[in-house]
């Protein structure tokens, strides 16, 4: 796997909005260089959080185009899941409030996806199918993995950075 160096903040101290702001620039550029958005959306935490990012690079590998390229939940949103999961084991040791926790987040993680994508469902968000030779062209040709993934990793990010802030 291709090294690729992500941006730091220079200034010690940066608001929570810059914070975010920086979160997604290398998200993007993770995304725009061959990681697949679960992995874009997952790296960007590991400084934060301090998990392998590596490991979780390797962990996501499976996870864009919907999980496998199934379609099915947006791997943005399954990345996002990961890192409230990581998230709350660095503050919670019992397995069933770790569960808990993560779950009652993830829902409100949807929540807020679903309000501006109004699903968290891969073949939906690109209206077309990725596996078929017509929904390839269909999503090249339209410049969806700009227009829509790109959006999903993106919102993302800041949906996850507003949800974690609020718990710490």
């Amino acid at each position: 796997m291709d090294t690729i160096t992500l941006k730091t903040p220079t200034e010690p101290i940066l608001s929570q909005a810059e914070k975010t702001k920086l979160k997604t620039e290398n998200a993007l550029e993770l995304f725009r260089c061959g990681l697949n958005c679960a992995q874009s959306v997952v790296s960007v935490f590991a400084h934060d959080l301090k998990f392998n990012r590596e490991q979780a690079l390797h962990a996501t590998a499976g996870f864009g185009g919907g999980m496998g390229r199934l379609q099915d939940t947006c791997g943005a949103v399954t990345g996002a899941f990961m890192v409230i999961g990581i998230f709350n084991a660095q503050k919670v040791s019992d397995n069933s409030e770790l569960k808990e926790q993560s779950n009652l987040m993830i829902r409100g993680f949807c929540e807020k996806f679903e309000e501006k994508h109004l699903t968290t469902y891969c073949r939906s968000l690109l209206r077309c199918d990725i596996n078929s030779l017509t929904g390839k062209e269909f999503f090249n040709e339209n410049n969806l993995r700009e227009r829509v993934c790109e959006k999903c990793v993106a919102d993302s990010i800041v949906i996850l950075d507003e949800i974690l802030t609020s718990e710490e």
